[in-house]
């Protein structure tokens, strides 16, 4: 994975693409099909079906 990926450099700041874990507070949440999920401790948000 390249850091272009999860960061967009906007201006003189730095904007993060993918959310964090609630949990671990550090931890970029992986992207799947349909979910998002922590590699760290677990944590899982479902994707809505549209």
């Amino acid at each position: 994975m390249r850091n272009n990926e999860l960061y967009e450099i906007k201006g003189d700041k730095i904007e993060r693409k993918r959310k964090f874990c609630p949990k671990c507070e550090g931890a970029f949440l992986a992207r799947h099909k349909d979910r998002l999920h922590c590699g760290r401790c677990g944590y899982t948000e479902f994707l809505n079906k549209e």
